[in-house]
């Protein structure tokens, strides 16, 4: 490929900050994990963060802490990843899935219209790394009517007293809505480090919390970091100091804690996050954007707002009045180009097993929409201005030989 889509940045300071973890003996989590928890926890102005193996780890942990089960139902976005649904479906709860708006993200008017007494979860998607209306969708969890319908049956639910907002915030670590940072924008938000993610660890994930006063997050911390390493009440870096080796079992937890490996690459990321990998992304989005303004068939993706301001994560691009298989056919021409594109994402009720269990994409126009005329083009840090310009000419070359 003379355009790749999305290769991740490792260059000597991570290669270097890698090999000096694998020297020091310590290569699980141990302090250098530590240490990234709280610059994460600094970065977004969050109460407290734990790291995990993945951003779907993180959603799953925080369902079963919030005691989501068989007969319960979370309302996720249709135009989403697998993953967001899935962790649902394990807890063996029901994915209510909703339609979505112009800007790939869930609808708060049609999250309103799905909340039942059933309803334990919302889960907002911040597609592409560009924020939700959060609140819009947190003025519904507080609205009297609602919280009246809630039905808590968990001590915990009891506390919160009203549904769980748990952010989906796999795509916009250093996102911003209306001057606060993606990560505090909901009770709990959970970031995904995967290889082709903005902040990459290789794979990994993030819980951050931000529940309200009635709760002490620094202990739930604690809880979350116990679930992730089965039940177990002391952590390997614990278990070092001295006479404290001794720990306990009291629950049958997962294991899906993160490592220092991978937290040796966070921190070299996160130090140069906002200066430096999102000042150049944001350059790739303008650039794209100018380039494709002056064609009437594109439409180009809003990015930047009054309130809003992405992590420019995925450049959404739609081609105006085409039907799905001639979008298939134009990505196939830009691959002939030696250009790799994608699609962000096939709407969850399309695939086999949501098909299966009684989903009907005909219920989520918007979706199937936006699905249908979307090309995901390449972003990465890497990414020289010559190779933007040749994904501009794959691109128009693609659409304008199937319009004429």
């Amino acid at each position: 490929m003379k355009v790749p889509f999305s290769p991740p940045r490792v260059d000597q300071k991570t290669i270097d900050a890698v090999t000096e973890v694998l020297k020091s003996g310590w290569i699980t989590t141990g302090p250098k994990t530590k240490l990234f928890e709280r610059r994460l926890t600094d970065y977004t102005g969050c109460k407290s963060t734990l790291c995990v193996n993945s951003g779907s780890a993180g959603l799953e942990l925080v369902l079963r802490w919030f005691g989501v089960k068989e007969g319960d139902e979370v309302i996720v976005p249709a135009y989403t990843y697998a993953a967001t649904a899935n962790v649902v479906v394990h807890c063996g709860a029901l994915p209510v899935m909703v339609d979505i708006g112009d800007d790939f993200n869930i609808s708060a008017s049609a999250i309103e219209k799905a909340i039942t007494k059933r309803t334990k979860v919302i889960m907002p998607v911040d597609l592409a790394g560009f924020p939700c209306d959060y609140e819009k969708i947190m003025s519904l969890v507080e609205k009297d009517s609602i919280k009246q319908m809630f039905l808590p049956e968990t001590a915990i639910q009891k506390k919160l007293n009203r549904i769980l907002m748990l952010s989906d915030a796999a795509h916009s670590i250093g996102a911003g809505y209306k001057g606060r940072k993606s990560g505090t924008l909901s009770d709990i938000a959970v970031f995904s480090f995967h290889a082709v993610k903005n902040l990459t660890t290789a794979e990994g994930g993030a819980i951050c919390l931000n529940l309200g006063n009635d709760f002490d997050n620094e202990r739930l911390y604690n809880e979350l970091n116990i679930k992730s390493l089965h039940g177990q009440t002391k952590d390997a870096l614990a278990k070092t100091q001295p006479g404290n080796w001794k720990y306990d079992i009291i629950e049958p937890g997962y294991k899906c804690n993160f490592t220092d490996i991978q937290a040796a690459m966070g921190l070299v990321e996160l130090e140069r996050y906002d200066d430096d990998m999102l000042v150049r992304r944001k350059e790739i989005f303008d650039r794209y954007t100018s380039r494709f303004s002056t064609y009437d068939w594109a439409q180009t993706p809003v990015y930047e707002t009054k309130d809003k301001r992405s992590s420019f994560h995925v450049y959404l691009l739609r081609i105006r009045n085409i039907k799905e298989e001639e979008r298939d056919r134009i990505i196939q021409k830009i691959f002939e180009e030696e250009v790799a594109v994608n699609v962000h994402f096939v709407p969850l009720p399309m695939m086999t097993y949501y098909k299966n269990r009684g989903y009907d994409i005909r219920n989520f126009p918007v979706a199937f929409n936006n699905y249908s005329r979307v090309i995901s083009l390449p972003v990465f840090y890497d990414l020289t201005n010559a190779q933007i310009e040749e994904v501009v000419d794959a691109v128009v070359g693609a659409v304008e030989s199937l319009r004429n």
